[in-house]
């Protein structure tokens, strides 16, 4: 008698955890079906919930490295050899960000709920963060011994905020809920 009460109450349980499961992909389902009707107000939802698109952050670093290379060529021979090197840098940067950045939100969405977010991607996209920050930084140091023209300076904040984006969407990500993600975590250790 006692061996089915067990039974039967974990088997209650059971089917109560996988209704609610369902209950909440089919709640993200619709969500995201219902962002997908209101195109028109995409780009500042994007902004908000940390989302980045790989082929505008692959568009922006473009941009700035085109501007990094007429700068380079047009200031001192010292100062310009250090600016191309830094250009150079910073485009093997963008393929491999615009590879992990694809790879994070091209994740099931079932995988992600159930195990979290792709934390070995996350953490390579971190990597390049610092690392597109440390080439911001030394940049400015350059451009600092040289008078940098305006197209320059803008160009610089533009890569600014591009980084703050980027950010963002790390932050996003990992926040995401799941039910196994501290599990998940344990073991990338």
């Amino acid at each position: 008698m006692q061996k089915i009460k067990n039974n039967s109450l974990l088997l209650v349980s059971l089917v109560l955890g996988v209704l609610i499961i369902f209950s909440f992909t089919s709640s993200v389902a619709a969500k995201s079906t219902s962002a997908q009707r209101d195109p028109s107000n995409e780009e500042n939802t994007n902004q908000q919930k940390g989302q980045l698109n790989a082929e505008e952050h692959r568009s922006a670093v473009a941009n700035f490295v085109q501007v990094l290379l007429k700068t380079a060529t047009s200031t001192d021979p010292g100062i310009g050899q250090q600016v191309r090197i830094i250009a150079q840098e910073q485009i093997k940067n963008n393929t491999t960000t615009a590879k992990v950045i694809d790879k994070i939100q091209k994740r099931n969405k079932i995988k992600t709920f159930l195990f979290g977010s792709d934390y070995k991607n996350l953490g390579a996209l971190r990597s390049e963060v610092v690392q597109t920050r440390n080439r911001i930084e030394q940049l400015t140091r350059v451009m600092g011994k040289t008078a940098s023209t305006t197209e320059m300076q803008t160009q610089l904040q533009t890569m600014e905020q591009e980084q703050a984006r980027m950010e963002n969407f790390v932050k996003a990500q990992e926040g995401k809920f799941s039910l196994f993600g501290w599990l998940a975590k344990l073991f990338q250790k």
